[in-house]
């Protein structure tokens, strides 16, 4: 088991771009992205993050989706969101976004704690779904994930093989309390595997 390693998911994202253009930003790519994709009204996963990491967002975001789940990121799907200018209409339309999510993902990365808009994301989509979890995104690949202050309390998100050899997500409470994602978003919650 690991946790999404900075690396792999800036690899993921570089592929992406270069595939379309080598000189378009990361939000260019997401942009056409969704304007290729049918209009979908509900989602898998809200990715809560710091848009400081747009081009980490953007390799996350193709990860997930790689797994076969529909990912909502703000400034993709609404690009007409001005996060300079916070207005009651903004929190709105968020909140809606959210209402339309089964699941919210939290990527760390150093650029997150200075986010004012995750810490309330989260809030929200824990007290709405009670399904918030933590992506941890980190340099080393660490097997577990102990999130400082309130990030703690939620479980945490990782890649990992199962007994098939298959590659799957999976949320964990500890290392050995675990299931995958796809219960986790049905209602299930982990389990101790010994």
């Amino acid at each position: 088991m690991a946790t999404f390693r900075i690396a792999d998911i800036r690899q993921r994202a570089q592929q992406a771009q270069a595939i379309r253009t080598l000189r378009k930003s990361a939000a260019t790519v997401l942009n056409e992205a969704v304007a290729t994709q049918s209009t979908a009204k509900t989602y898998d996963i809200f990715l809560s993050h710091s848009f400081k990491d747009a081009e980490l967002i953007l390799g996350v975001k193709l990860k997930l989706e790689d797994h076969g789940y529909v990912v909502y990121v703000d400034w993709v799907e609404d690009p007409k969101l001005d996060r300079s200018k916070v207005t009651r209409d903004t929190a709105e339309t968020i909140r809606d976004r959210m209402n339309c999510c089964k699941s919210l993902f939290y990527s760390t990365t150093p650029s997150s704690s200075e986010s004012k808009w995750m810490p309330w994301e989260c809030g929200y989509m824990d007290g709405k779904r009670s399904r918030s979890a933590i992506l941890p995104l980190t340099h080393t690949g660490l097997s577990t994930y102990e999130g400082q202050e309130y990030l703690g309390v939620y479980p945490y998100v990782v890649e990992n093989r199962d007994t098939e050899g298959k590659n799957r997500l999976w949320v964990h409470k500890s290392p050995k309390v675990y299931c995958t994602l796809d219960g986790w978003l049905s209602g299930k919650e982990p389990t101790r595997h010994d």
